[in-house]
């Protein structure tokens, strides 16, 4: 087993859900702009986060994700009207299932960022990598063959 203090060295495998509006525009912006976040993070870009299903953030961490987040368009600001809304409501219902099934809530976050926030797209993405790393690999790993 590793002690605490080890996971200083473990590098998180994080997945983003991304609208094609704000989140990928932060994005893009974050890149244009040269303001470096982890490249440990898989940026998926969802026509909008009201589309992030249930099944696609725990698919993710079956997948071997330690940590997921969307980022999505600021309340209010929704190209699709309330996208976001259904995103916010869907995050928090699996929050509780990963506290039901040991993984912890902590490991899923969502930001709200609009298009021209090249460095808080950056910061949600070292925030979220800091936050997993404190917390270590998800249980998940080396389970069924994973990793």
């Amino acid at each position: 087993m590793a002690a605490a203090n080890d996971n200083d060295h473990f590098e998180p495998e994080i997945t983003a859900f991304t609208c094609i509006y704000c989140g990928a525009m932060a994005g893009d912006k974050a890149g244009a702009e040269r303001v470096a976040y982890p490249a440990n993070v898989k940026v998926i870009r969802l026509p909008c986060t009201g589309k992030v299903d249930v099944e696609y953030i725990l698919k993710a961490f079956e997948q071997g994700a330690d940590g997921v987040y969307v980022i999505a368009c600021p309340i209010g600001n929704c190209h699709h009207e309330r996208g976001n809304v259904r995103a916010a409501r869907r995050v928090e219902y699996v929050k509780k299932i990963l506290d039901d099934v040991g993984l912890g809530r902590d490991r899923l976050a969502i930001y709200y960022v609009s298009g021209g926030q090249g460095h808080a797209f950056a910061d949600a993405a070292r925030e979220m990598t800091a936050r997993i790393r404190r917390m270590g690999p998800s249980p998940l790993k080396g389970v069924d063959g994973h990793h």
